[in-house]
């Protein structure tokens, strides 16, 4: 039986796109992992009621850093200010809004010695956590190759090609992971 190259590739892209969109949801995930400077990014996944939608916050107002330390949220709308302290107090970011009336003040406090240690374990936790991500990826494409192995769609020697193929692009995966750890872990323990 000839080898369906096409059903091949589909195999091949797919997983090369899930490993790409691994290390990418990790990268955006880190971002969001406070070190001790102002950084707008924490407030990403946090979410106001706008006009009965709930919208993220730096679409509600204009979020900006000031002095290094300090986050400062202006929305466009005032009567959203309200709204905006409660959504930032109720998510776990651990830093309490300050309300003038006008904007929102987020004093990002220096972080202690052993809290950045705590963070640094945290970001090698989720590192961890996409490295497994990689390897599922990988134990289901190998899964799909082994069975048209089996099926006798393709021989060995072309299922070892393959296979081969997907190593190199974990292996980028991976590596992508790790420079970003290391990165962050670099950020984060630079006083």
């Amino acid at each position: 039986m000839a080898l369906d190259i096409e059903k091949v590739e589909m195999i091949m892209m797919d997983a090369e796109e899930k490993f790409e969109k691994s290390a990418e949801v990790f990268k955006s995930d880190l971002l969001q992992v406070r070190a001790g400077r102002a950084n707008p990014h924490v407030l990403d996944k946090i979410r106001v009621d706008y006009y009965g939608t709930p919208s993220p916050i730096n679409q509600v107002g204009n979020v900006s850093v000031q002095d290094g330390q300090c986050l400062v949220i202006a929305p466009w709308d005032k009567s959203l200010l309200k709204e905006i302290e409660k959504a930032i107090q109720v998510s776990e970011i651990g830093i309490n809004p300050t309300n003038d009336g006008n904007v929102i003040r987020l004093v990002f406090p220096t972080l202690t010695e052993e809290r950045r240690k705590e963070i640094v374990k945290q970001v090698k936790k989720m590192s961890e956590d996409a490295k497994v991500a990689v390897r599922n990826v990988r134990r289901d494409c190998l899964d799909s190759l082994k069975k048209m192995n089996k099926a006798k769609e393709m021989t060995d020697d072309e299922y070892a090609g393959f296979e081969e193929e997907i190593e190199k692009s974990v292996s980028k995966a991976v590596d992508s992971i790790e420079k970003a750890t290391a990165e962050k872990e670099k950020e984060l323990l630079t006083v």
